[in-house]
């Protein structure tokens, strides 16, 4: 492939990779969040998540590939792993290296799923959130159409789809703690109902309303008795 040619398939992968990426980053919060369509079961939801993911990672490979074999600049191929190795514009080529090896520390802990305890898991994609936004800086700061209005808007309602989900997710986060506390409350508040209830006012304790001593049975065995 010409210089050329490997030019215009390391931008059009880079920007498809930033789609997808963003598809990804709301679809997981929409998944952590509970939101579900109406006639969209939650299981299609996760699968569709799933698989938009491993088209990020396979556009993400190839936006990668075809920048290291592009000879018009040198980026070398130790800066696809080590961040801000790269002779050529460090600091932004380093970002979208922090933003792959992200994405690759969700993709081995999604293969190694059942070998992790969950509260680990959660914690490596909590932290692999930090992708998205990395991706994005690199694609405005290093792509060659980041100065232009297409790439403003598409960049715009990308940040749009993804700060409109993770609003949705501390909201429904927060009405989640609190119907929790409140049904924690309401819970200390139900009275212990196995205890004998207190006798009604102008009731002896333990007796008949006319204050008599109810009859033991004891009392009743030895009645007739002389």
């Amino acid at each position: 492939m010409s210089s050329t040619s490997l030019w215009y398939a390391t931008r059009a992968s880079g920007i498809v990779a930033l789609v997808l990426l963003t598809l990804t980053m709301v679809l997981g919060l929409a998944t952590t969040s509970r939101i579900r369509a109406r006639h969209w079961p939650g299981f299609a939801q996760q699968e569709l998540h799933r698989r938009i993911s491993i088209l990020a990672v396979v556009f993400v490979a190839i936006h990668v590939l075809t920048s290291i074999l592009d000879t018009y600049v040198h980026i070398g191929w130790l800066a696809i792993i080590v961040p801000f190795a790269s002779p050529y514009s460090r600091f932004w080529v380093g970002m979208g290296t922090v933003a792959l090896d992200l994405m690759v520390a969700v993709a081995l802990s999604s293969a190694l799923r059942q070998r992790i305890s969950p509260r680990t898991w959660r914690a490596i994609h909590w932290v692999a959130y930090g992708s998205w936004p990395l991706a994005m800086a690199h694609a405005l700061g290093e792509g060659t159409d980041g100065f232009k209005l297409w790439m403003d808007v598409l960049a715009g309602l990308c940040t749009v789809a993804v700060g409109a989900a993770l609003g949705w997710r501390i909201v429904e986060h927060r009405t989640s703690s609190e119907r929790a506390r409140r049904v924690g409350a309401g819970t200390r508040a139900v009275p212990d109902r196995s205890a004998a209830p207190p006798a009604p006012p102008g009731w002896p304790a333990g007796g008949s309303r006319s204050g008599r001593r109810q009859p033991s049975a004891t009392d009743l065995l030895t009645k007739d008795r002389p």
